[in-house]
């Protein structure tokens, strides 16, 4: 059993820090306002204010209060809501933080989004912020996760970084996501990942004892136009697939987290469906 801090208890912690606590873990999960806190102990689990603009010394204080032995991250960089730039902010913040609050490990949800446009197949070490940094096919937003998790590698803490492809579950069905599009690739593969996957690799690379960055997203695929049509099609929506185009694009390798040992709840995107 350990005192697991999670922060962040949105779509991903929420669900994540109740499985945790299913399996016999004592789980806290951070909210960024007491309203917020009200919420996570109203479903049954102990919320504590933490919010990452705050200084680092009331973050270390927040996290001695709970006394994790691990604390997991699971919050999203921000881009949509312009608050991007800060994510790398709050990552060395709050690394900081468990270095003072001598916490054992530290596992960071980032995101398939720190590879490069490039359609080929990506492994784990197809990026890093060394790759990045004078390399023109990495976007400005991949720089700002890889400075993220390079906070996270040189903490000198024991880590795992779990890179989650395009995340679909309950109140999040792919379908949602076809009007928001101006077109669809059907060469481009589907990169995405349930909810019950991104719980069950998060859970799984905590078990390890060596440090450990790995890919979170479904074995086997189809093409993105295959994919969402298919989508449309499980919920009966009239609505147009958008324009399709020949347009390739990069492939999220699951193989590194496979060999280490975690068997995946769904092998094909299309049981996302």
């Amino acid at each position: 059993m350990k005192d697991i801090l999670i922060i962040g208890g949105g779509w991903l912690g929420k669900p994540l820090a109740h499985y945790l606590q299913t399996i016999g873990h004592r789980v806290a999960v951070s909210r960024t306002t007491e309203a917020g806190v009200s919420e996570i102990n109203d479903v049954l689990l102990t919320g504590t204010l933490i919010d990452l603009k705050g200084d680092v010394n009331t973050i270390t204080s927040s996290i001695k209060r709970a006394q994790p032995d691990l604390v997991i991250g699971c919050f999203p960089p921000g881009f949509r809501t312009g608050d991007g730039e800060q994510y790398t902010r709050y990552w060395d913040k709050l690394v900081k933080a468990c270095q003072s609050a001598h916490v054992e490990k530290i596992i960071m949800v980032s995101s398939t989004g720190v590879y490069p446009e490039i359609a080929k197949t990506m492994t784990e070490d197809d990026a890093s912020l060394s790759i990045a940094s004078h390399n023109k096919d990495f976007t400005l937003k991949s720089k700002v996760m890889l400075q993220a998790e390079q906070h996270v590698i040189d903490s000198g803490i024991k880590y795992a970084i779990v890179r989650c492809s395009g995340l679909v579950g309950p109140d999040r069905h792919p379908s949602r996501f076809v009007g928001k599009m101006k077109q669809v690739s059907s060469s481009a593969p589907a990169n995405m990942l349930h909810l019950t996957d991104a719980i069950g690799v998060i859970s799984f690379i905590s078990t390890l004892t060596s440090n450990a960055i790995v890919n979170a997203t479904t074995p086997n695929t189809v093409s993105k136009a295959e994919f969402y049509q298919a989508a449309l099609d499980s919920v009966q929506s009239k609505h147009p697939l958008p324009p399709a185009v020949q347009q390739d694009d990069k492939r999220i390798s699951s193989t590194h987290v496979e060999e280490l040992g975690y068997k995946f709840h769904y092998q094909h995107t299309l049981e996302l469906v």
